[in-house]
């Protein structure tokens, strides 16, 4: 399997919207279906703390991530989120060697 390149962090939002946070990740993820090099794409809640929203990603590899960045949907995805993110305090690369899913 060539060397796949991950991506696992948390993203705080501002008080009170979480929600609105994941309703707009999770319309961004819609458009990542069809996204050159995009294996996983996945949003989770933390079951503790409603503003915190976990992203775990697996591309193909650590351009076709850089390339997704340069997309003018997620572009618009980001600028329509940043008002209500007030933190991003755990970010970590990865370097998935399997699993199901992948």
């Amino acid at each position: 399997m060539p060397e796949l390149y991950g991506l696992h962090g948390r993203i705080v939002a501002t008080p009170g919207d979480g929600d609105d946070l994941v309703a707009l990740l999770l319309e961004g993820a819609d458009g990542l279906a069809d996204m050159e090099g995009c294996r996983l794409y996945v949003i989770s809640r933390d079951p503790t703390d409603r503003d915190s929203v976990w992203i775990t990603e697996v591309w193909s590899d650590r351009a076709a991530h850089d390339a997704s960045l340069k997309d003018e949907r997620v572009r618009e995805v980001i600028r329509r989120a940043r008002p209500l993110i007030a933190s991003m305090p755990d970010s970590m690369e990865l370097l998935p060697v399997g699993g199901k899913g992948l």
